[in-house]
């Protein structure tokens, strides 16, 4: 059974930094993709940033392109996200995925964490 468990979420000042973590476990991952979505109160989710197990595709979505980076410690199972210069429109809760191949949307992936709370204040 997958399991994937996210840390790391809080409270910062916009212009601030926070680093999520993923952990997860359960199978081999090595054809999966990993990403990040968010979702703010009364939003859709929202794609943030993916990347393979492999390292052969990151791909990011437009409003956090050049300040979030996207890694991932094969040894741990652990992806991280290193989100800087935030915002306050950063703000949402964070969710950590998992699907075989590569995917953008939210239907691509089969499998959520429970999701990190972050709040950016102005």
């Amino acid at each position: 059974q997958v399991q994937l468990v996210e840390s790391g979420g809080g409270l910062v000042q916009a212009g601030g930094s926070l680093r999520l973590s993923c952990a997860a476990s359960g199978r081999t991952f090595s054809s999966y993709a990993m990403a990040w979505f968010r979702q703010a109160p009364g939003k859709e989710r929202e794609f943030v940033a993916a990347i393979r197990w492999s390292g052969d595709w990151i791909y990011y979505g437009d409003s956090v392109s050049g300040r979030f980076n996207i890694s991932r410690d094969n040894a741990k199972n652990t992806v991280y996200l290193q989100m800087n210069s935030l915002k306050p429109e950063d703000t949402g809760v964070y969710y950590c995925a998992a699907c075989e191949g590569r995917g953008w949307r939210v239907y691509d992936y089969d499998y959520w964490g429970q999701g990190t709370q972050v709040t950016v204040s102005s």
